[in-house]
């Protein structure tokens, strides 16, 4: 329930005209007086986020109070609301607050140079934002904190979360967090709040990246569309510099003669229509003349996987077009292999996945 639709009905704007606010009532009482009242009507009234200081002095208030008589509580909630109803803007309270309603806004650089030259944190439950995080994440932190803190994280997590993350650690390590688990049922819950604010801070300082794509699918983007002398003398050289990199790069990268492997038949038609006429046929004139099996492969894919007419011609224009010079031929299929991309990025085309042709032929 929103905090101000209890006042709906004494609103001065609506049914009653302000009243004189009582002389004999301090702003300690009359604030005690409305938050009785927002309490008594269901509203969720977020008194967490007073100071300690106010939240103290609130309950001394209301613990000092006894009754108050209808037309009090009409004069207090008349000036409430009429205060409600003139206020035309309000702001964050406090860096932290700003933060969040910037949040996306502002670079993540930005809003994490001025949290930690503030020396705020994220607002809200801590806990929530560890429940989100992925087990992989999770992993290391359960792995490297004192067996106590793993505990208490373990707990806090939702189940199906926490017995993954557990199914991941070693025997040992299992049993001692699991038998640590038992052992919680003392912990305060201020305790379990600093322990949440402390694993939450870990992640909240991780460094924002500069690039939001993965390095191997950068860098395969690019080679997609380089020359093949490039493209060969990149992926040699990094076999030697590293070895994983390069594997995983070749499965990132895709090329003229990936076409039959990656893209179905029923989506060829789909790359006729998107790469415009001329470079489609410049690129199939090379590819067929070009002494090179696997881009003849991928020529000869394109053309049974369209109609028999347009197929029919494109094979009349490809003999008179003759021979073609390995640069143009080059930018004509990074062109075709563009196009892919373009229909791949808008989810009309779905490639093919290496991995996923392995298992099908497994079963």
């Amino acid at each position: 329930m929103s905090t101000l639709q209890p006042l709906a009905r004494i609103s001065p704007a609506k049914q009653v005209a302000p009243v004189p606010a009582n002389p004999q009532l301090t702003h300690k009482q009359k604030a005690a007086i409305i938050v009785r009242f927002l309490l008594n009507e269901g509203a969720d009234v977020p008194l967490e986020r007073l100071t300690e200081a106010s939240q103290t002095a609130l309950a001394q208030q209301m613990s000092a109070m006894r009754y108050i008589n209808r037309e009090t509580l009409a004069s207090v909630l008349a000036e409430f609301a009429s205060e409600i109803e003139a206020m035309g803007l309000t702001f964050p309270q406090g860096l932290a607050e700003a933060l969040a309603a910037l949040e996306g806004r502002i670079s993540p650089q930005t809003a994490a140079r001025l949290r930690k030259e503030a020396g705020v944190r994220q607002i809200g439950d801590p806990w929530e934002r560890i429940r989100a995080l992925d087990v992989e994440k999770l992993l290391p932190i359960i792995e490297e904190e004192s067996t106590e803190v793993a505990a208490v994280l373990l707990s806090k997590l939702p189940v199906p979360k926490a017995a993954d993350l557990l199914g991941k650690l070693p025997g040992p390590r299992a049993r001692k967090i699991t038998y640590a688990v038992s052992l919680t049922g003392k912990v305060t819950p201020e305790a379990v709040d600093r322990i949440g604010l402390s694993l939450a801070a870990q992640f909240e300082t991780v460094p924002p990246r500069a690039f939001a794509e993965d390095p191997v699918d950068r860098l395969g983007a690019i080679l997609n569309i380089s020359a093949s002398g490039t493209r060969d003398e990149v992926l040699s050289g990094l076999e030697e510099d590293d070895a994983e990199f390069s594997q995983k790069l070749r499965r990132a990268i895709f090329t003229f003669v990936h076409i039959p492997a990656r893209v179905g038949p029923v989506d060829v038609p789909k790359i006729i229509r998107e790469v415009e006429a001329d470079v489609l046929l410049v690129a199939l004139a090379h590819a067929k003349g070009a002494d090179n099996a696997e881009l003849d492969a991928s020529a000869e894919y394109i053309l049974n996987n369209i109609s028999k007419r347009m197929a029919e011609g494109l094979r009349e224009e490809i003999t008179e077009t003759g021979k073609i010079k390995p640069k143009d031929g080059e930018a004509a299929m990074n062109a075709v292999v563009a196009g892919i991309g373009a229909l791949t990025a808008s989810g009309d085309l779905t490639l093919v996945v290496e991995d996923d042709e392995e298992e099908g032929e497994g079963q």
